[in-house]
């Protein structure tokens, strides 16, 4: 497994070791000795998942403390463009985005530490999506940015994505006051 920066603090690229031959594949999708060696030391204590149809936009979320939570993230089928936005207010990238296409070809995870919102868009029909968290969801906790906000200027590629109407009401970031 080779855990890369991302050129935000805390925010890894996960690259698993892929074996495969004619049966199919195989490979480790967590190691908590990998993990801890490259800083990652929260426990993980709920796992989830969703199914999206492709145009699904889902995001820019959060928890807000005490139930902040950390995420790997994955898709197990599919393919989906995965942004996570910095909303640390002492850290030197806040307000910066990263995004990343996963899918379940490359295999390849995001690691989205406590003080990022995330939210991904869906490539394809029928993805599915994983997440490890390292908190329980609280929905009093969520909050969430508007996916399109025009400070964060995130290039979805898309003018009109499906929207939850959580989503469509999420807050602008200039008006945004960050828990962390």
């Amino acid at each position: 497994m080779e855990i890369i920066s991302t050129g935000l603090n805390g925010l890894f690229i996960v690259q698993p070791k892929i074996f495969e031959d004619n049966r199919g594949y195989f490979f480790e999708s967590y190691n908590e000795a990998d993990f801890k060696k490259n800083g990652i030391n929260e426990p993980f204590i709920q796992d989830n998942q969703s199914l999206s149809q492709k145009g699904v936009l889902r995001g820019l979320h959060f928890q807000t403390p005490p139930y902040a939570q950390g995420k790997l993230v994955r898709v197990i089928k599919g393919a989906v463009l995965d942004v996570a936005v910095d909303i640390r207010k002492e850290s030197p990238t806040y307000g910066k985005h990263f995004d990343i296409i996963l899918n379940e070809k490359n295999k390849t995870m995001l690691w989205i530490p406590i003080g990022f919102a995330h939210g991904f868009l869906t490539l394809e029909d029928n993805t599915i999506f994983s997440y490890k968290c390292t908190n329980i969801y609280n929905k009093l906790s969520e909050d969430s940015i508007l996916w399109d906000d025009k400070d964060i200027n995130i290039n979805w590629n898309i003018e009109t994505p499906s929207l939850s109407d959580k989503d469509k009401n999420g807050k602008s970031f200039r008006n945004f006051i960050s828990p962390f």
